[in-house]
């Protein structure tokens, strides 16, 4: 069966386009090689009528089906044992660009760094962008629904996409390719799909928003005496520019003493080491605030030093850098970005990808920092944040081997986000690894309507089988 299997699958896309073996090897494992599989082949279709045509013999054959975008997912979503692996990388095109409209036409395949190249020639953005921006694909994006660092002003993907093109699990291809910015006709299918992680079909095209390209950025690193202060200090920078905050990032001292470690060559941010060090994005839109004056200076660069110099007059900041270039301010994003890769710096790991509303993301560092600690004495923190929307990328290195131990760390962070309001998954999604929390946390009706859709959708349960539902 699987023989034939693998002949019908060549006889869709081409031989050398169905990978099994060693050539299946770079879709066998997660961008960290932490968890290993052996997928029944990694079949790489060029257009969505193939893709509709491998779903139809797939859901025949009762053959698992696993799609993959750039496999940079953090909750062993893309785990394929036995499965087709249904990689996207060769639909990866962008289909327009309309400047008038602020849109983009773009198959799934699409990795994100290309996107943001192709609009900027428009002198527009895609504001979406993360680390893993250089290998992560559109089709990823969507299907979980990421966030990024640019959510406090912009939204995360479910935001920012306007219509979208699927293949069901029985093979049909669904045209929601709309550009329409309202549209009440009817169940909103498409952000069914969005942050379905595959298991109700495969997303093959999207049609997404774009912005005007800021004409300047001001960029800085703050120092503040605590997380609270921090906060206040996004709700003053938002009054003072108009909303014009594109990112907040929490980095608390711990973290930047690893980043040290890992890159000996870069440089601290200060002077002088502090607890809550913020990473500040502003971006100016308007030529007044963009273009230099006679002393060569961006009005908003001197904007925000101004209200940072004030801020430090007052007390509600302890210090402050802003970027004075294009290098500068990349060296900020830099510090910022390499956290997957610190995080790394020692095994072993525990990390939790949650959110709580803003006011209560002191109260969450405290809480989780105290239970963790009860458990492991030993143990050391990392954790960084995406202060402007509230989440939290919890990360700590347990001195305790006991997996025991780290598994009940875990739980505790989730105990503690949900009693404040929060949510055990903020934008990494469910997969395999957040489905305990998922049958703990869930309100149970919810969760059964999410089950009646997915065997409504999906009778034969082929789609990305046993992610997201418990």
């Amino acid at each position: 069966m699987t023989d034939r299997i693998l002949e019908d699958l060549a006889a869709i896309t081409g031989p050398t386009h169905v990978l099994t073996g060693k050539d299946a090897a770079p879709w066998s494992q997660d961008w960290a090689d932490m968890y290993h599989w052996t997928p029944l082949a990694v079949v790489k279709p060029a257009n969505t009528e193939e893709v509709a045509a491998i779903i139809r013999l797939a859901n025949e054959a009762g053959v698992p089906v696993v799609p993959v975008s750039g496999n940079t997912g953090l909750v062993k979503g893309t785990n394929a044992e036995g499965a087709i692996m249904l990689s996207l990388a060769r639909m990866s095109a962008i289909r327009d660009i309309n400047p008038k409209g602020r849109t983009a036409t773009v198959e799934a395949g699409v990795i994100l760094s290309s996107l943001h190249e192709a609009v900027a020639e428009h002198d527009l953005i895609f504001p979406l962008t993360f680390g893993a921006r250089g290998s992560a694909m559109i089709g990823g994006a969507l299907s979980t629904n990421a966030g990024g660092s640019n959510v406090v002003r912009y939204g995360s993907t479910r935001g920012l996409c306007l219509g979208i093109e699927a293949v069901t699990p029985t093979g049909e291809v669904m045209n929601l390719m709309s550009a329409l910015h309202k549209d009440n006709s009817g169940y909103d299918l498409r952000d069914l799909l969005i942050g379905a992680e595959g298991t109700l079909g495969v997303i093959t095209a999207a049609v997404v928003k774009l912005f005007p390209k800021p004409r300047a950025y001001a960029t800085a690193m703050v120092a503040a005496p605590d997380v609270t202060r921090g906060l206040e200090l996004l709700h003053i920078l938002q009054a003072e520019t108009g909303g014009a905050v594109e990112a907040f990032e929490y980095m608390p001292g711990a973290y930047i003493d690893a980043h040290l470690k890992r890159f000996p060559d870069a440089r601290p941010p200060f002077e002088e080491r502090h607890e809550v060090n913020i990473l500040v994005e502003v971006g100016a839109l308007a030529a007044r605030d963009a273009e230099p004056g006679p002393d060569g200076e961006v009005p908003i660069a001197a904007h925000l030093e101004d209200v940072l110099g004030r801020l430090y007059e007052s007390g509600a900041v302890v210090d402050a850098v802003v970027a004075k270039s294009d290098a500068q301010r990349a060296e900020m994003w830099a510090r910022r970005e390499a956290a997957a890769e610190v995080s790394r710096l020692r095994d072993p790991i525990v990390d939790n990808d949650i959110a709580v509303p803003l006011d209560r993301m002191q109260e969450l560092l405290e809480r989780t920092k105290a239970r963790a600690r009860a458990l492991d004495p030993g143990v050391d923190f990392l954790h960084v944040a995406h202060m402007g929307d509230g989440n939290l990328h919890f990360a700590a290195w347990p001195e305790t081997t006991d997996t025991d131990i780290h598994r009940a760390m875990g739980e505790a962070v989730e105990e503690e986000t949900i009693a404040l309001g929060g949510s055990f998954s903020a934008e990494h999604g469910i997969g395999l690894s957040k489905l305990p929390a998922m049958g703990r946390y869930k309100d149970p009706v919810a969760m059964e309507v999410m089950r009646t859709i997915k065997r409504a959708l999906d009778p034969n349960g082929i789609m990305n089988p046993g992610k997201v539902l418990p």
